[in-house]
Protein backbone atom coordinates (compact mmCIF):
# COMPACT_ATOMS: atom_id res chain seq x y z
CA UNK A 1 0.00 0.00 0.00
CA UNK A 2 1.30 3.70 -0.57
CA UNK A 3 2.74 5.42 2.37
CA UNK A 4 0.55 8.09 4.09
CA UNK A 5 1.12 10.98 3.80
CA UNK A 6 3.68 13.61 5.98
CA UNK A 7 1.20 14.62 8.75
CA UNK A 8 3.81 17.39 9.19
CA UNK A 9 2.70 19.03 6.41
CA UNK A 10 -0.59 19.86 7.95
CA UNK A 11 -0.97 23.02 9.92
CA UNK A 12 -2.39 23.47 13.58
CA UNK A 13 -4.73 26.10 12.15
CA UNK A 14 -6.10 24.06 9.27
CA UNK A 15 -6.37 20.57 11.59
CA UNK A 16 -8.73 22.73 14.05
CA UNK A 17 -10.88 24.29 10.83
CA UNK A 18 -11.58 20.34 9.60
CA UNK A 19 -12.39 19.24 13.01
CA UNK A 20 -14.72 21.91 14.21
CA UNK A 21 -17.57 19.68 13.95
CA UNK A 22 -16.36 16.83 15.20
CA UNK A 23 -17.37 15.45 17.95
CA UNK A 24 -14.84 12.43 20.22
CA UNK A 25 -17.34 9.67 21.88
CA UNK A 26 -15.61 7.35 24.21
CA UNK A 27 -17.85 3.96 24.66
CA UNK A 28 -16.22 3.29 27.98
CA UNK A 29 -17.66 -0.31 28.72
CA UNK A 30 -16.73 -3.76 29.09
CA UNK A 31 -14.68 -5.71 32.46
CA UNK A 32 -11.02 -6.39 30.43
CA UNK A 33 -11.49 -10.16 32.16
CA UNK A 34 -8.21 -10.82 30.54
CA UNK A 35 -6.83 -8.47 32.87
CA UNK A 36 -8.48 -10.03 35.92
CA UNK A 37 -7.71 -9.71 39.29
CA UNK A 38 -6.84 -5.62 38.30
CA UNK A 39 -9.85 -5.46 36.04
CA UNK A 40 -13.08 -5.89 37.47
CA UNK A 41 -16.70 -5.19 37.02
CA UNK A 42 -16.26 -2.07 39.66
CA UNK A 43 -13.06 -0.98 38.39
CA UNK A 44 -12.52 -2.06 34.75
CA UNK A 45 -9.37 -1.40 33.21
CA UNK A 46 -9.88 1.75 31.27
CA UNK A 47 -10.19 3.43 35.09
CA UNK A 48 -6.69 2.29 35.87
CA UNK A 49 -3.11 3.49 34.95
CA UNK A 50 -1.57 0.57 33.26
CA UNK A 51 1.01 2.05 31.72
CA UNK A 52 2.71 3.56 34.74
CA UNK A 53 2.09 7.14 33.36
CA UNK A 54 0.40 8.49 36.05
CA UNK A 55 -3.36 8.90 34.27
CA UNK A 56 -5.45 6.26 33.73
CA UNK A 57 -6.10 4.58 29.92
CA UNK A 58 -9.70 6.86 30.01
CA UNK A 59 -8.05 10.13 31.03
CA UNK A 60 -5.07 9.24 28.66
CA UNK A 61 -7.59 9.14 25.77
CA UNK A 62 -9.12 12.13 26.71
CA UNK A 63 -5.86 13.80 26.50
CA UNK A 64 -4.55 12.55 23.53
CA UNK A 65 -8.38 13.95 21.81
CA UNK A 66 -8.86 17.33 23.60
CA UNK A 67 -6.50 19.31 21.57
CA UNK A 68 -8.25 17.90 18.73
CA UNK A 69 -11.91 18.07 19.85
CA UNK A 70 -11.39 20.40 22.76
CA UNK A 71 -14.52 20.24 25.06
CA UNK A 72 -16.64 18.38 22.29
CA UNK A 73 -16.02 15.08 23.92
CA UNK A 74 -18.98 12.67 25.16
CA UNK A 75 -18.32 9.56 27.44
CA UNK A 76 -21.29 6.95 27.50
CA UNK A 77 -20.55 4.84 30.32
CA UNK A 78 -22.47 2.15 32.96
CA UNK A 79 -24.15 3.49 35.78
CA UNK A 80 -22.04 2.35 38.23
CA UNK A 81 -18.70 3.71 36.81
CA UNK A 82 -20.47 7.14 36.67
CA UNK A 83 -18.79 8.70 39.80
CA UNK A 84 -15.31 7.34 38.83
CA UNK A 85 -15.85 8.77 35.38
CA UNK A 86 -16.85 12.38 36.49
CA UNK A 87 -13.56 12.27 39.21
CA UNK A 88 -11.30 11.25 36.73
CA UNK A 89 -12.28 14.04 34.00
CA UNK A 90 -13.71 16.62 35.82
CA UNK A 91 -13.97 19.04 32.68
CA UNK A 92 -16.28 16.34 30.94
CA UNK A 93 -19.58 18.64 30.37
CA UNK A 94 -22.44 17.54 32.73
CA UNK A 95 -24.46 17.14 29.56
CA UNK A 96 -22.02 14.83 27.09
CA UNK A 97 -21.67 12.13 30.44
CA UNK A 98 -24.41 9.85 29.15
CA UNK A 99 -25.15 7.02 31.52
CA UNK A 100 -26.18 3.29 30.43
CA UNK A 101 -28.74 1.58 32.69
CA UNK A 102 -27.40 -1.60 32.27
CA UNK A 103 -24.49 -3.49 29.87
CA UNK A 104 -24.69 -3.41 26.23
CA UNK A 105 -21.83 -3.80 23.77
CA UNK A 106 -20.59 -1.21 21.27
CA UNK A 107 -23.78 -0.39 18.96
CA UNK A 108 -26.22 0.40 21.64
CA UNK A 109 -23.26 2.91 23.45
CA UNK A 110 -22.35 4.59 20.32
CA UNK A 111 -25.92 4.67 18.80
CA UNK A 112 -26.71 6.32 21.87
CA UNK A 113 -24.51 9.16 21.81
CA UNK A 114 -25.46 9.57 17.58
CA UNK A 115 -28.79 9.85 18.53
CA UNK A 116 -27.94 12.79 21.23
CA UNK A 117 -26.07 14.15 18.36
CA UNK A 118 -28.08 13.85 15.22
CA UNK A 119 -30.72 16.07 17.54
CA UNK A 120 -28.52 18.98 18.43
CA UNK A 121 -26.58 19.19 15.26
CA UNK A 122 -28.15 17.20 11.68
CA UNK A 123 -24.64 17.48 10.36
CA UNK A 124 -22.52 16.76 13.20
CA UNK A 125 -19.43 14.16 12.75
CA UNK A 126 -18.92 11.59 15.28
CA UNK A 127 -15.46 9.63 16.02
CA UNK A 128 -15.50 6.87 18.47
CA UNK A 129 -12.49 6.16 20.31
CA UNK A 130 -12.21 3.04 22.96
CA UNK A 131 -11.54 4.26 26.18
CA UNK A 132 -8.68 1.22 26.70
CA UNK A 133 -6.56 1.74 23.64
CA UNK A 134 -2.86 2.86 23.92
CA UNK A 135 -1.53 4.90 20.63
CA UNK A 136 1.80 6.54 20.06
CA UNK A 137 2.76 8.96 17.54
CA UNK A 138 0.05 11.82 18.36
CA UNK A 139 0.87 13.68 15.56
CA UNK A 140 0.00 11.04 13.04
CA UNK A 141 -2.76 10.09 14.92
CA UNK A 142 -4.70 13.48 14.18
CA UNK A 143 -3.33 13.43 10.84
CA UNK A 144 -4.97 9.86 10.67
CA UNK A 145 -8.24 11.70 12.21
CA UNK A 146 -8.28 14.54 9.88
CA UNK A 147 -8.17 12.63 6.63
CA UNK A 148 -11.10 10.15 8.33
CA UNK A 149 -12.93 13.56 8.88
CA UNK A 150 -13.05 14.75 5.09
CA UNK A 151 -13.96 10.94 3.93
CA UNK A 152 -16.97 11.18 6.89
CA UNK A 153 -18.58 14.05 5.26
CA UNK A 154 -18.32 12.79 2.16
CA UNK A 155 -20.46 10.35 3.38
CA UNK A 156 -18.68 7.04 4.29
CA UNK A 157 -18.22 5.41 7.81
CA UNK A 158 -14.74 5.47 8.00
CA UNK A 159 -12.55 3.22 9.82
CA UNK A 160 -8.15 3.20 10.94
CA UNK A 161 -6.99 0.07 10.29
CA UNK A 162 -3.61 -0.63 12.00
CA UNK A 163 -0.71 -1.86 9.65
CA UNK A 164 -0.44 -5.01 11.58
CA UNK A 165 3.90 -5.78 12.64
CA UNK A 166 2.95 -9.26 13.47
CA UNK A 167 0.27 -12.34 12.50
CA UNK A 168 -1.81 -11.46 15.44
CA UNK A 169 -4.83 -14.09 16.09
CA UNK A 170 -6.26 -11.77 18.70
CA UNK A 171 -7.13 -9.12 16.29
CA UNK A 172 -9.82 -8.57 13.69
CA UNK A 173 -8.68 -7.06 10.13
CA UNK A 174 -10.20 -5.30 7.12
CA UNK A 175 -9.36 -6.25 3.46
CA UNK A 176 -8.31 -3.00 1.67
CA UNK A 177 -9.42 -2.45 -1.64
CA UNK A 178 -8.63 0.47 -4.25
CA UNK A 179 -7.86 4.18 -3.34
CA UNK A 180 -10.86 6.04 -2.32
CA UNK A 181 -9.17 9.37 -2.71
CA UNK A 182 -10.81 13.10 -1.78
CA UNK A 183 -9.20 16.66 -1.59
CA UNK A 184 -7.78 16.91 1.47
CA UNK A 185 -7.83 13.23 2.28
CA UNK A 186 -5.06 11.21 -0.27
CA UNK A 187 -4.60 7.98 2.51
CA UNK A 188 -8.14 6.68 1.85
CA UNK A 189 -8.98 3.73 0.64
CA UNK A 190 -11.95 1.22 0.37
CA UNK A 191 -12.97 -1.19 2.78
CA UNK A 192 -13.80 -4.63 0.65
CA UNK A 193 -14.71 -6.37 3.96
CA UNK A 194 -14.15 -6.56 7.58
CA UNK A 195 -12.41 -10.34 8.79
CA UNK A 196 -13.12 -11.79 11.95
CA UNK A 197 -9.99 -12.85 14.25
CA UNK A 198 -8.17 -14.95 12.12
CA UNK A 199 -5.91 -18.37 12.85
CA UNK A 200 -2.28 -18.88 12.44
CA UNK A 201 -2.11 -19.65 9.07
CA UNK A 202 -4.40 -17.33 7.61
CA UNK A 203 -3.08 -14.30 9.84
CA UNK A 204 0.31 -15.12 8.41
CA UNK A 205 -1.24 -15.04 4.87
CA UNK A 206 -2.32 -11.59 5.64
CA UNK A 207 0.63 -10.28 6.63
CA UNK A 208 2.76 -11.49 3.76
CA UNK A 209 -0.22 -10.35 1.34
CA UNK A 210 -0.19 -7.00 2.88
CA UNK A 211 -3.51 -5.66 2.02
CA UNK A 212 -5.14 -6.44 5.71
CA UNK A 213 -4.77 -4.02 8.49
CA UNK A 214 -6.07 -4.38 11.65
CA UNK A 215 -9.33 -3.63 12.80
CA UNK A 216 -8.40 -0.68 15.42
CA UNK A 217 -12.10 -0.20 16.43
CA UNK A 218 -12.24 3.51 16.01
CA UNK A 219 -15.11 4.68 13.62
CA UNK A 220 -16.04 8.07 12.26
CA UNK A 221 -18.89 8.54 10.54
CA UNK A 222 -21.98 11.63 10.51
CA UNK A 223 -24.47 10.54 13.20
CA UNK A 224 -26.83 10.77 10.94
CA UNK A 225 -25.52 8.39 8.24
CA UNK A 226 -24.74 6.05 11.29
CA UNK A 227 -28.25 5.57 12.17
CA UNK A 228 -29.02 5.31 8.90
CA UNK A 229 -26.83 2.60 8.00
CA UNK A 230 -28.11 1.01 11.28
CA UNK A 231 -31.77 1.87 10.33
CA UNK A 232 -31.10 -0.38 6.96
CA UNK A 233 -30.27 -3.60 9.36
CA UNK A 234 -32.04 -2.92 12.31
CA UNK A 235 -34.99 -0.46 11.95
CA UNK A 236 -36.52 -0.48 15.25
CA UNK A 237 -33.18 -0.44 17.31
CA UNK A 238 -32.59 2.79 15.55
CA UNK A 239 -36.19 3.94 16.00
CA UNK A 240 -35.64 3.03 19.77
CA UNK A 241 -32.17 5.34 20.09
CA UNK A 242 -33.59 8.42 18.41
CA UNK A 243 -36.72 8.34 21.25
CA UNK A 244 -34.93 8.54 23.99
CA UNK A 245 -32.78 10.93 22.48
CA UNK A 246 -35.99 12.85 22.07
CA UNK A 247 -36.95 11.80 25.31
CA UNK A 248 -34.40 10.91 27.46
CA UNK A 249 -36.53 9.88 30.58
CA UNK A 250 -37.27 6.79 28.78
CA UNK A 251 -33.76 5.60 28.50
CA UNK A 252 -34.32 3.53 31.82
CA UNK A 253 -38.04 2.06 30.62
CA UNK A 254 -36.45 1.51 26.76
CA UNK A 255 -33.06 0.71 27.16
CA UNK A 256 -33.35 -3.20 27.97
CA UNK A 257 -35.32 -3.65 24.52
CA UNK A 258 -32.03 -2.82 22.41
CA UNK A 259 -29.98 -5.26 21.02
CA UNK A 260 -26.41 -6.41 22.74
CA UNK A 261 -24.64 -6.41 19.52
CA UNK A 262 -20.94 -4.72 18.59
CA UNK A 263 -21.15 -1.93 16.25
CA UNK A 264 -18.86 -4.25 13.75
CA UNK A 265 -21.66 -6.60 13.24
CA UNK A 266 -24.43 -4.52 13.42
CA UNK A 267 -23.35 -1.85 10.66
CA UNK A 268 -19.27 -1.96 9.80
CA UNK A 269 -19.73 -5.47 8.15
CA UNK A 270 -23.41 -4.66 6.26
CA UNK A 271 -22.27 -1.47 5.33
CA UNK A 272 -18.65 -2.16 4.52
CA UNK A 273 -20.66 -5.47 1.93
CA UNK A 274 -22.74 -2.64 0.38
CA UNK A 275 -19.37 -0.46 -0.32
CA UNK A 276 -20.28 2.26 2.17
CA UNK A 277 -16.77 1.93 4.01
CA UNK A 278 -13.19 3.36 3.85
CA UNK A 279 -10.54 3.16 5.58
CA UNK A 280 -7.47 5.37 6.97
CA UNK A 281 -4.09 3.30 7.07
CA UNK A 282 -2.65 4.47 10.14
CA UNK A 283 1.15 4.42 10.73
CA UNK A 284 1.40 5.00 14.57
CA UNK A 285 2.06 2.04 17.16
CA UNK A 286 -1.54 1.07 18.75
CA UNK A 287 -2.61 -1.86 21.24
CA UNK A 288 -5.78 -2.38 23.05
CA UNK A 289 -3.80 -3.50 26.34
CA UNK A 290 -5.78 -6.85 25.81
CA UNK A 291 -3.98 -8.97 28.74
CA UNK A 292 -0.71 -9.01 30.41
CA UNK A 293 1.22 -10.39 27.77
CA UNK A 294 0.11 -7.20 25.91
CA UNK A 295 0.69 -5.21 28.54
CA UNK A 296 4.43 -6.55 28.93
CA UNK A 297 4.90 -4.58 25.38
CA UNK A 298 4.29 -1.41 26.63
CA UNK A 299 5.94 -1.58 29.91
CA UNK A 300 10.17 -0.49 30.38
CA UNK A 301 12.45 -3.11 32.01
CA UNK A 302 12.38 -2.76 35.87
CA UNK A 303 15.66 -0.81 36.62
CA UNK A 304 15.48 -2.43 39.94
CA UNK A 305 14.54 -5.55 38.48
CA UNK A 306 16.21 -6.38 35.48
CA UNK A 307 14.35 -8.97 33.30
CA UNK A 308 10.74 -8.04 34.66
CA UNK A 309 8.20 -5.10 34.24
CA UNK A 310 6.60 -4.01 37.27
CA UNK A 311 3.46 -2.02 37.80
CA UNK A 312 3.13 -0.74 41.14
CA UNK A 313 5.32 0.09 43.67
CA UNK A 314 9.08 -1.39 42.39
CA UNK A 315 9.95 -1.67 46.19
CA UNK A 316 7.36 -4.41 46.95
CA UNK A 317 9.28 -6.76 44.33
CA UNK A 318 12.19 -8.81 44.89
CA UNK A 319 13.31 -10.81 42.03
CA UNK A 320 16.48 -13.05 41.34
CA UNK A 321 16.80 -14.41 38.01
CA UNK A 322 13.23 -13.83 36.86
CA UNK A 323 11.17 -12.54 33.77
CA UNK A 324 8.03 -11.66 33.15
CA UNK A 325 5.41 -9.42 34.36
CA UNK A 326 5.07 -8.27 38.21
CA UNK A 327 1.84 -6.42 39.43
CA UNK A 328 2.81 -5.83 43.11
CA UNK A 329 -1.15 -4.07 44.25
CA UNK A 330 -1.30 -5.39 47.87
CA UNK A 331 0.88 -3.47 49.71
CA UNK A 332 3.03 -6.90 50.30
CA UNK A 333 6.25 -7.87 49.04
CA UNK A 334 6.09 -10.46 45.67
CA UNK A 335 9.24 -12.59 45.25
CA UNK A 336 10.33 -14.21 41.66
CA UNK A 337 12.88 -16.90 41.87
CA UNK A 338 14.19 -18.44 39.12
CA UNK A 339 10.71 -17.88 36.68
CA UNK A 340 11.04 -17.36 33.27
CA UNK A 341 8.07 -15.06 31.36
CA UNK A 342 6.04 -15.47 34.58
CA UNK A 343 3.22 -13.54 35.12
CA UNK A 344 1.87 -12.29 38.97
CA UNK A 345 -0.89 -10.12 39.19
CA UNK A 346 -1.45 -9.72 43.43
CA UNK A 347 -4.25 -7.52 44.74
CA UNK A 348 -5.70 -7.73 48.06
CA UNK A 349 -8.34 -10.27 47.83
CA UNK A 350 -6.81 -12.22 44.78
CA UNK A 351 -3.55 -13.55 43.56
CA UNK A 352 -3.12 -14.43 39.94
CA UNK A 353 0.06 -16.72 38.83
CA UNK A 354 0.24 -17.76 35.42
CA UNK A 355 3.07 -16.98 32.26
CA UNK A 356 2.33 -14.94 29.23
CA UNK A 357 1.77 -17.50 27.12
CA UNK A 358 -1.27 -18.45 28.91
CA UNK A 359 -2.42 -15.06 29.63
CA UNK A 360 -5.60 -15.23 26.73
CA UNK A 361 -6.89 -17.92 29.04
CA UNK A 362 -7.54 -15.61 32.12
CA UNK A 363 -11.11 -14.68 31.00
CA UNK A 364 -11.77 -18.63 31.50
CA UNK A 365 -11.10 -17.92 35.15
CA UNK A 366 -13.18 -15.62 35.78
CA UNK A 367 -16.21 -18.10 34.16
CA UNK A 368 -14.74 -20.25 36.51
CA UNK A 369 -15.72 -17.94 39.37
CA UNK A 370 -18.63 -16.51 38.21
CA UNK A 371 -20.08 -19.95 38.14
CA UNK A 372 -18.63 -20.50 41.51
CA UNK A 373 -20.67 -17.95 42.52
CA UNK A 374 -17.37 -15.83 43.77
CA UNK A 375 -18.88 -12.58 42.04
CA UNK A 376 -17.44 -10.21 45.24
CA UNK A 377 -14.11 -11.13 43.05
CA UNK A 378 -15.12 -10.32 39.34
Amino acid sequence: MDSPSDPGTTRASDLSDVLSDLTAVIPAGGVGTRLWPLSRRAMPKFLHDLTGTGRSLLQSTADRLEPLVGDRLMVVTGALHAAAVREQLPGLLPENLLLEPGPRDSMPAIGLAAAFLERRDPDAVLGSFAADHVIGDETAFAECVRQAVVAARAGSLVTLGVRPDYPSTGFGYVKVGRDRPLEGAPDVRHVETFVEKPDRERAEAYLAEGDHLWNAGIFVVRASTLLDLLAAQRPEMTRVLRDIAADPGQLEQLWASLDDIAIDHAVAEPAARAGHVSVVPAHFPWDDVGDFASLATLLEESEEHPGLRVLGPAGDVLSEDSTGVVAAHSGRTVVTLGVEDIVVVDTPDALLVTTRGRCQDVRSVVASLQRLGREDLT
